[in-house]
């Protein structure tokens, strides 16, 4: 779906705030379709960091197409009567539901099947040489049932472009990042295993940004705070336990090299998991 423009709209309610925006609720008046609407003030000059960025999203959202990746529709600005634009403003699919991080246990065939289709949304975007680099339950929504979808492509990188700073949030970010500055599959990898170990545990994994006055963070150290996740939570299968503390491993090389390998692990766990309920329609629940 192409929209040119976004129009007259009707706020319904608000749907929550990020980085310097607010995301509204709104009713297009031209489909009379509900969508997601990210506004962005632009009141300095410090400011135009976020213009750029709503861009960027904006640019990141054409090139991907896939269920579980939220779609980006519209991009727009509005200028102020003297000056430069005052505001960005993003159209964004709606998607009715919860992030992740707001949502209590989920059952362990349901949660695998959910992170199969997150890896599988992130498969699709690496094949169109694009990098979340920001996974975590705050970007993921779920539905009714597995559906979930990505959101926030604002510190997506894409492939071959310049960068110049540590993007991520300090618990789900790869160490490489930290140390180096490396955005690449197997940083979302990482990204997404500390991402699978917080949902399944209610806990964060040790963080590779260290406090201004504390010790740096080493493979050794990473590996001796790091609570199993069958110690914190035994109701975890034994495969799927394997596979997430295969995807934060602190050396990049001994992680998965593609997602579409995670992907297809998750997709092969969760059937064995969907397999041994007594009824599978509490997936759709």
């Amino acid at each position: 779906m192409v929209i040119d423009k976004i129009g007259k709209f009707t706020v319904l309610g608000t749907l929550g705030s990020g980085a310097h925006s607010n995301i509204l609720h709104v009713r297009r008046a031209d489909d009379d379709r509900e969508y997601a609407l990210k506004m962005v003030p632009i009141e300095t000059k410090e400011d135009m960091k976020f213009l750029e960025q709503a861009k960027h999203e904006f640019r990141v959202g054409q090139m991907l197409n896939h269920p579980n990746l939220v779609k980006v529709y519209a991009f727009e600005t509005e200028s102020g009567w003297f000056s430069g634009p005052k505001k960005a403003k993003l159209l964004i699919e709606y998607v009715p539901g919860k992030t992740m991080d707001k949502l209590p246990l989920q059952r362990m065939a349901k949660l695998i099947r959910i992170c199969e289709r997150i890896a599988d949304g992130l498969t699709h975007m690496h094949k169109q040489g694009v990098f979340h680099a920001d996974m975590k339950p705050n970007n993921l929504i779920l539905e009714r049932g597995t559906r979930v979808k990505v959101l926030d492509y604002g510190l997506a990188w894409i492939k071959g472009e310049p960068k110049d700073r540590v993007q991520g949030t300090p618990e789900y970010i790869a160490p490489e990042t930290v140390s180096h500055k490396l955005i690449n599959e197997r940083t979302d990898i990482y990204n997404l295993g500390a991402t699978m170990y917080r949902l399944v545990t209610l806990q964060n994994p040790p963080s590779w940004v260290s406090p201004a006055d504390g010790l740096p963070m080493t493979g050794k150290v990473f590996k001796d705070q790091l609570k199993p996740v069958r110690v914190a939570n035994p109701m975890v299968p034994e495969g799927f336990a394997d596979l997430i503390h295969h995807c934060i491993q602190p050396n990049a090389v001994k992680r998965p090299e593609r997602m579409s390998e995670v992907q297809g692990t998750l997709d092969q766990l969760a059937d064995e998991a969907a397999a041994k309920l007594d009824d599978p329609g509490v997936l759709d629940e």
